[in-house]
């Protein structure tokens, strides 16, 4: 078994992974439509220090409105490598003046990838470098390559490992979580399908989830792609764009702001705050399989 990893020092973002020779993860920018139009130029993105969207793309901190994009700014920032051999990559991000504009908070970003046989595991670590709490949200954006054709037929689904008594969805309105939860799509208690609508109204958000694992699953081949192991991670966002070759399947520490936001930040929901000197460590795996067709 031959697994390789490319990784990169802008975002701190893992761009390529290759289980014998055969690409699994979006490769962004290079992935165009028949138009010539790239469907989404990321691969494998950290959210930092917000998932999802704010209200009016601003926040308040300390009464005063900072703006802020979606999903936050580490993935455009450029990473410090820190080690980089053949199976771990790790970099940072700190803390700097135009951070700081943005968010005006002391930390360290680290996003670290673990490779062993066919899993890849991805790491992040917060460490509060300042000298008051550190409030922040988290979360991965990984892509996975899948092919159209497949997507066109409804021959792909996600199944978890437990069934879901409690999973809700999240109904967002203009990237906003709304007020009541969004119809349940699933096909019975452990599928969920994936075609060529299902992310008309933008990411399927789930919460509530039981399971830790989850699959992505060809009913064609009856064969999995792949497993991701999100212990430990709240939510659950699954997205892509209309008839894209990819899929995202994303874990998350925390989400958008609701359509009743305040705009204050240490009012969000599921914040995680970090005293000084403090760490916070989260991680998830991902197990690609080879015997398998897209």
């Amino acid at each position: 078994m031959d697994a390789k990893m490319l990784t990169s020092k802008m975002g701190g973002e893992l761009v390529s992974f290759k289980l014998n020779g055969e690409e699994r993860v979006h490769q962004g920018p290079d992935c165009v439509d028949e138009n010539g139009k790239v469907y989404w130029k990321r691969h494998w993105p950290v959210l930092f220090p917000v998932v999802g969207k704010l209200k009016l793309n601003k926040t308040i901190i300390n009464s005063r409105i900072f703006e802020m994009p979606q999903h936050g700014f580490a993935r455009d920032f450029e990473f410090e490598p820190i080690t980089k051999l053949d199976n771990f990559h790790s970099y940072v991000l700190r803390s700097n003046k135009i951070t700081k504009n943005r968010y005006p908070y002391d930390f360290e970003l680290y996003t670290t990838y673990r490779l062993y046989e066919n899993q890849l595991t991805t790491i992040y670590k917060v460490i509060n470098t300042g000298d008051v709490t550190l409030p922040f949200g988290i979360g991965g954006h990984p892509a996975f390559k899948i092919d159209q054709e497949e997507l066109k037929k409804g021959n792909y689904y996600l199944e978890f490992e437990e069934d879901e008594e409690k999973i809700h969805f999240l109904y967002l309105m203009d990237g906003l979580v709304g007020t009541e939860y969004a119809r349940n799509p699933m096909l019975d208690k452990r599928r969920l399908a994936i075609g060529p609508t299902t992310f008309n109204n933008d990411a399927l958000i789930m919460k509530g989830i039981t399971s830790k694992k989850i699959s992505l699953m060809n009913k064609s081949t009856g064969k999995k792609l792949l497993t991701m192991d999100f212990t430990g991670f709240p939510y659950l966002a699954v997205w892509s764009k209309p008839n894209a070759p990819f899929i995202c399947i994303e874990p998350w520490y925390s989400t958008a702001d609701t359509i009743k936001s305040t705009g204050v930040f240490i009012q969000k929901p599921d914040i995680i705050s970090l005293k000084p000197n403090e760490t916070f460590e989260c991680k998830f795996t991902v197990e690609f399989f080879l015997d398998f067709r897209y």
